[in-house]
């Protein structure tokens, strides 16, 4: 009961706090991502101490390795077309230890802070090029943008749990 409490109140301050930043001003009307709800979120939630780009840009991006940094559980409901599963709790270094650090490397996760996680790595491990995905899955999927399943387009994603899963507004949303 706790846990609910503390969640309704995390997101009852989150829009408070969105409607009190005046999400109509020129820093949230240039947003990577449609919900000014979930552009406020994600404004409070990420460092953004690594370089955000678009889902819209990564659509249109050639010679980019891109990397899911979900759990596995998450990434076999389904993915971005080619990615490569790094996962977050069990992440090293050393399970990319043979991945180009001059290579585009774009990462993401259901919103972006794993990712984010992820990314600082890399870059302190000398990778010279390397990208979070703003909004992650979530809003790849929001956007109209296909995933995967074992090389089969689907509508399921992985929601996370029910509370980031709000976030995610389309497609069939996936709970353990």
């Amino acid at each position: 009961m706790k846990k609910i409490l503390r969640n309704i109140v995390f997101w009852v301050l989150l829009i408070l706090i969105s409607i009190s930043m005046g999400m109509h001003s020129k820093q949230f009307s240039s947003s990577k991502v449609d919900s000014k709800t979930f552009s406020a979120m994600l404004y409070l939630m990420l460092n953004h101490s690594i370089c955000e780009i678009s889902v819209d840009e990564l659509s249109e991006m050639k010679n980019v390795t891109i990397l899911d940094t979900r759990e596995p559980k998450e990434f076999e409901v389904s993915h971005l077309e080619n990615a490569i599963n790094v996962g977050y709790s069990n992440f090293t270094l050393s399970s990319i230890a043979d991945f180009d650090k001059d290579q585009k490397y774009v990462l993401y996760c259901s919103i972006g802070k794993r990712s984010e996680n992820i990314a600082k790595k890399l870059i302190d491990a000398e990778f010279t090029d390397v990208n979070n995905l703003y909004g992650g899955i979530f809003e790849w999927k929001n956007r109209g943008y296909p995933v995967f399943s074992n090389s089969t387009e689907t509508q399921q994603v992985h929601a996370y749990d029910k509370v980031f899963g709000i976030w995610l507004t389309a497609g069939v949303k996936v709970f353990d």
